[in-house]
């Protein structure tokens, strides 16, 4: 069984309400985790104003190979996960949310879908084997016919590119770069990694209701800028077809 030497980075932004429970649960994986190699924990709290901040570092200033990093302002999840990605000093970077929507414990599961040959793993409710329990119908409906676009543009063995619960390889983050600050960054992520040949292995699990606090997501924004980023790689692939049809055939 190999061993780990991982980084695990949680964006947080206005999320006291569940800094307590974040704490148990936190504790609990990490002391399987670290049963079996080092394990760094990066938190990033994204300039909120509820005080997250304080009780992040009043709860987890004191653990070992724990940094704790603060935007002054609210730059957006995307911003947030790529100064985790900063800190990071793993060679294998996982991401999780915070609220509990993916439970710190399948981390371990997660792992053991990154064998030789996969570059990132990520999971997916949307798989066959994956499901959704008490999301709001309306937010599983827009994140599904998300994840149905990306999958005719860009890859259909993908069933799902909007979750974060992820685990990757330092290689993939040091060479895939992202430009989307918030929710879009998520995706951005997994589809400029596959568009540069990185292999992708899904994790099916249960998709379930955040366990505290409120989502912080706006549909309708992150909609358009879903939009906006589709039209984008269609753009590129009709430049990249134009391009290679272009290009002089060889006799």
């Amino acid at each position: 069984m190999a061993e780990y030497n991982l980084s695990i980075v949680i964006p947080c932004y206005n999320e006291a309400e569940g800094i307590t429970a974040m704490h148990d649960r936190l504790a609990q994986a990490l002391a399987i985790l670290r049963n079996r190699g080092r394990v760094q924990l990066v938190l990033v709290n994204d300039g909120s104003h509820d005080g997250t901040g304080q009780l992040l570092e009043q709860t987890f200033g004191n653990w070992p190979d724990t940094v704790i990093v603060h935007h002054d302002t609210n730059r957006g999840l995307g911003a947030a996960l790529r100064t985790g990605f900063t800190h990071a000093t793993g060679q294998v970077i996982v991401t999780c949310d915070s609220d509990g929507t993916y439970p710190f414990s399948e981390i371990p599961a997660l792992l053991d879908r990154l064998v030789p040959g996969v570059d990132l793993v990520t999971a997916s409710p949307y798989h066959t084997g994956g499901g959704v329990e008490n999301v709001p119908a309306y937010r599983v409906f827009i994140s599904k016919a998300a994840s149905l676009c990306y999958r005719v543009l860009v890859n259909p063995r993908i069933h799902t590119y909007t979750a974060m619960f992820r685990a990757c390889r330092r290689e993939l983050i040091e060479n895939v770069t992202t430009q989307a600050d918030g929710f879009l960054m998520v995706t951005e992520w997994l589809v400029e990694a596959l568009l540069k040949g990185y292999r992708v292995a899904e994790y099916p699990t249960t998709l379930r209701v955040r366990q505290y606090g409120q989502s912080k997501a706006r549909v309708w924004r992150i909609t358009k800028t879903h939009l906006r980023y589709m039209a984008g790689i269609v753009r590129r692939r009709l430049f990249t077809q134009l391009r290679t049809n272009a290009l002089p055939r060889s006799w």
